[in-house]
């Protein structure tokens, strides 16, 4: 069913003078336009205007938070009596630069002080730098990346940007709120990740504990945004021949919401509905901690040879067996100590036999591949048989899953998490496959693991994974290590 729109704005009436812009010519075919082509939307408008000492939001992705915030920060910063600095602290260094670009365009557009842009400034004796936009009068806007340390010592604003994303969002807060205590104010705004995380638990208390902290709750899902104007903005920036103009508000929603890994994904991500967590069986706290930082190398295809070939190097593979309806997923893991670091990831979609075959064998005659585990249910078979008859029962193991056999899998991939033994790619679809396993037990007391078919699979990625991980644990049989051809 389409959403509802009723296509009529909100008023709008805040302390905050909001500038007009050019007035925005229409492109496509957005029914909600604003009135008055401010540079914020309401929503906006009405965040950057809230003084409140404390203050957090829970929004949409792509809305344009960070947008209104740097509008909201720079007015503060820029008037000549502004009593402190700014510390802004986002989830990498990318997303640093990007605030601070959003802050000095609107530095220009005010005019109201000089601003220099200055990169790599050390702010902290453990090294950290930040990227700072200094202004005429001498206060400044420092945007850093997420080390909770780098807040130590610093007083001023605070601004924890996409909190909930952070590594550890209870210790960055432990450390940003005594930094507000000579002045200055905390903000928090992010997207949900689950029902354990701290930036939950926060709206949690604003909601439903009566306040005890005295934040400020703004609450923006994309629906709202669609009914201020969102659409219309989005419009105003896209190229004339971008098919997204040729949708109108309850379009663009359902585009949204079909372009999604999963409805969990959509509810969390766009609708403010944290994901549940009390039923899955990997949090998504759990899942970040194990995933490599933003632009570390991971990849060591050893079809193309940047694998090292030494009989030292440990390296194992699960192989999660699909072709119609589900996918075929090949998970390379390579053990470094107690860490298993994940060194590829092959997915093939309605691949053909033989085609799945080629891939599992590029990988498999390399001579640093110890152990294979596949899955031989049903069309695994024969799949397995014939791996194990090209390169020994010794290298490769066909695994048939039954329900105790997927709880003997589950339980070490989640220890694995929970013990950050375990290193995986960032990646939304690998995300959502980990978080749709459910553990459910049956009315006759059985234990059982279910994951909800969907475009992105059936949850075969974890499998893949369960199965590496079984693989690793080394068997007392002869390795061979002379590559097969």
């Amino acid at each position: 069913m389409s959403p509802s729109f009723p296509y009529m704005q909100t008023p709008l009436s805040p302390s905050l003078e909001v500038p007009a812009s050019a007035p925005l010519p229409p492109r496509g075919r957005a029914k909600v336009i604003p009135s008055d082509h401010s540079v914020l939307l309401p929503y906006q408008a009405r965040w950057a205007a809230d003084e409140s000492r404390l203050k957090i939001a829970e929004k949409a992705r792509q809305i344009g938070w960070t947008w209104a915030t740097a509008f909201g920060l720079v007015t503060r910063k820029s008037l000549d009596d502004a009593a402190c600095d700014a510390w802004i602290s986002s989830r990498d260094d990318v997303q640093a630069r990007l605030f601070l670009e959003d802050c000095q365009t609107f530095s220009n557009l005010f005019a109201t002080a000089s601003a220099v842009f200055e990169n790599d400034v050390v702010v902290s004796p453990n090294g950290a730098t930040a990227h700072v936009l200094r202004f005429g009068h001498g206060r400044r806007i420092h945007s850093m990346s997420s080390n909770p340390d780098a807040q130590a010592g610093k007083r001023g604003d605070r601004i924890l940007d996409e909190f909930a994303l952070h590594e550890d969002p209870r210790r960055l807060y432990a450390i940003a709120y005594p930094g507000i205590t000579w002045g200055g104010s905390l903000e928090i705004f992010s997207t949900h990740r689950g029902t354990q995380n701290f930036f939950h638990q926060l709206v949690n208390e604003i909601k439903h504990q009566g306040n005890p902290k005295g934040f400020s709750l703004h609450s923006v899902n994309l629906q709202t945004a669609l009914e201020q104007g969102f659409l219309f903005k989005l419009q105003s920036k896209l190229p004339p021949a971008d098919p997204r103009q040729d949708m109108d508000e309850a379009d663009y929603f359902n585009f949204i919401r079909n372009g999604c890994s999963d409805d969990e994904s959509f509810q969390e991500e766009f609708c403010c509905q944290p994901s549940d967590d009390q039923s899955a069986f990997l949090s998504y706290d759990l899942i970040a901690s194990c995933e490599y930082k933003p632009g570390e190398s991971w990849d060591s295809n050893l079809r193309e040879g940047r694998a090292p070939a030494s009989p030292q190097s440990r390296f194992y593979l699960g192989v999660y067996i699909g072709r119609d309806h589900d996918l075929t997923v090949i998970w390379l893991v390579e053990k470094l100590g107690d860490v298993y670091f994940t060194r590829s990831i092959t997915v093939l979609d309605r691949q053909s036999f033989e085609a799945q075959e080629a891939a599992l064998y590029e990988i498999l005659k390399h001579p640093s591949v110890r152990r294979c585990c596949i899955d031989q249910t049903g069309l695994g078979r024969q799949f397995a048989e014939r791996a194990q008859k090209k390169f020994g029962r010794y290298r490769v193991e066909g695994v048939h899953f039954t329900g105790p056999v997927k709880e003997e899998l589950a339980y070490p991939v989640r220890a694995a998490f929970e013990d950050k033994t375990i290193r995986i790619p960032t990646d939304k679809l690998l995300r959502a496959d980990l978080r749709s396993i459910r553990k459910e037990c049956t009315a006759s007391g059985n234990i059982r693991f279910t994951g909800e078919r969907t475009a992105n699979g059936h949850a075969d990625r974890f499998w893949a994974l369960a199965l590496a991980l079984h693989a690793a644990k080394e068997s007392a049989a002869p390795q061979f290590y002379a590559e097969v051809i």
